[in-house]
């Protein structure tokens, strides 16, 4: 075989394509900004909870952090993405960072001045909320915009490594650097880590919504709910990670499961915590052969019913390795589906609606889960631990099956062809 015919053929990858990296500057410094402030972000969650314990000594204070972090979250998702559709998403992902950045700056002078007050740190959890819901629509969009289609695959892989290894690194970090040297050192290395995200977005040319002639110059979030009601192949994006989320999430009962299944305490809580994102993270570094998928739309359904069932197998497992095994693969299912799922959602919508869908997404990342450990604790105080994880993991397949022979269309999604 000639040289030409080995460079023509499509490289197969097994580690995470680097393309991105390589051919976008813009990118690749938004990346290395993100990935260095969402580590610095995770450090502060942490700290936030350790810090409401040690004043309240109150686990159900500690539980408030995460309602205080969610609601605002949800709220201003959709409003946040419909900013990004009407400003220049450069100074909305520039501004609301500074903001994350200031808030972290308030957290660490209140800790030197030993002003310890639940209430300023639930004030604060709220505000970057608010600042999150602004920013993560505003980057998302961003995406599409400075890379080429075929590359989207690549990226959002390597964005799932940022948060997987943020979420992993972070907190361990963040508990090491509190007990060594205060909370406000978490807090100060957190502000500090905002700079390489502050200088990537500086660097950014200016990234207004493309607009269609005759369109209003204010976005509304009505007009991108009425817009997402006329696009099935999107609308099934959500559907199918709400199926996920809200019917095989068993992470609120791991430390019911911990105690009856495996003999264990809090230790083997953490392990169950941690397996799916290992998973996840695994994922993401072995996401080479993502960009040679067309079908994207086949794959989520594959990813979502490949989760369900890892879930609904380890609701019968008494084995803790084989558990956590199944727990990974779980992680790593996600991982794949959350890829093609963000892909399709940037490729399959107009710029000019890029933010809206965005903030819709956050609102069903963020508050799907929440349902499901809902949903979870509920059906197992009624029936069982195992009821609730295996008959949960079966039903998100079930209801996945159903939502495919609704939407048929969904499966022959072509990424060379993108249909909304």
């Amino acid at each position: 075989m000639t040289r030409t015919a080995e460079t023509t053929r499509p490289q197969r990858r097994i580690f995470a394509d680097l393309t991105p990296l390589r051919t976008s500057v813009d990118y690749r410094r938004l990346w290395i900004g993100g990935t260095i402030s969402w580590l610095g972000q995770a450090m502060t969650a942490l700290a936030i909870s350790l810090q409401v314990y040690d004043i309240t000594r109150s686990s159900f204070s500690v539980g408030l952090v995460g309602l205080f972090s969610l609601v605002p979250l949800i709220v201003f998702g959709l409003y946040g993405g419909a900013i990004a559709d009407t400003v220049d998403r450069r100074k909305l992902g520039l501004y609301s960072s500074l903001g994350s950045a200031g808030l972290s700056i308030a957290l660490a002078g209140a800790a030197l001045l030993d002003y310890h007050r639940v209430w300023f740190l639930y004030a604060v959890v709220a505000l970057q909320s608010v600042c999150g819901a602004l920013n993560g629509p505003a980057r998302a969009a961003m995406t599409p915009r400075l890379l080429p289609a075929e590359q989207l695959p690549a990226a959002n892989a390597l964005n799932t490594v940022t948060m997987t290894a943020g979420m992993m690194a972070g907190p361990m970090l963040g508990g090491l650097i509190v007990g060594w040297w205060g909370y406000q050192s978490a807090y100060l290395i957190d502000a500090v880590t905002f700079t390489a995200a502050l200088y990537a977005m500086w660097r950014l040319p200016s990234m207004k919504p493309d607009r269609a002639e005759g369109s209003r110059g204010r976005a509304s979030v009505l007009d991108g709910l009425r817009f997402l009601g006329t696009r099935p192949n999107i609308r099934m994006t959500f559907f199918s990670d709400l199926a996920a989320m809200v019917l095989a999430q068993p992470k609120a009962l791991f430390p019911a499961v911990a105690v009856l299944w495996f003999g264990g305490d809090a230790k083997t809580v953490g392990l169950l915590v941690a397996a799916p994102a290992l998973g996840a993270l695994l994922g993401g570094l072995f996401s080479g052969w993502q960009g040679r998928i067309r079908r994207h739309g086949l794959a989520i359904l594959f990813a979502v019913a490949a989760w369900g069932l890892a879930i609904a197998v380890f609701g019968l497992t008494r084995n803790l390795w084989l558990g956590l095994f199944f727990l990974a693969v779980a992680g790593w299912s996600d991982t794949i589906s959350m890829v093609f799922r963000t892909t399709m959602l940037q490729a399959a919508t107009p710029d000019e609606m890029r933010g809206r869908l965005q903030g819709v997404f956050i609102v069903v990342v963020a508050g799907g889960p929440r349902l499901g450990d809902f949903f979870a604790g509920t059906v197992a105080d009624v029936t069982s631990p195992t009821v609730a994880i295996t008959g949960g993991g079966l039903g998100c397949v079930l209801v996945l099956g159903l939502l495919a022979l609704r939407w048929r269309g969904f499966a022959r999604y072509d990424a060379r062809s993108p249909q909304a």
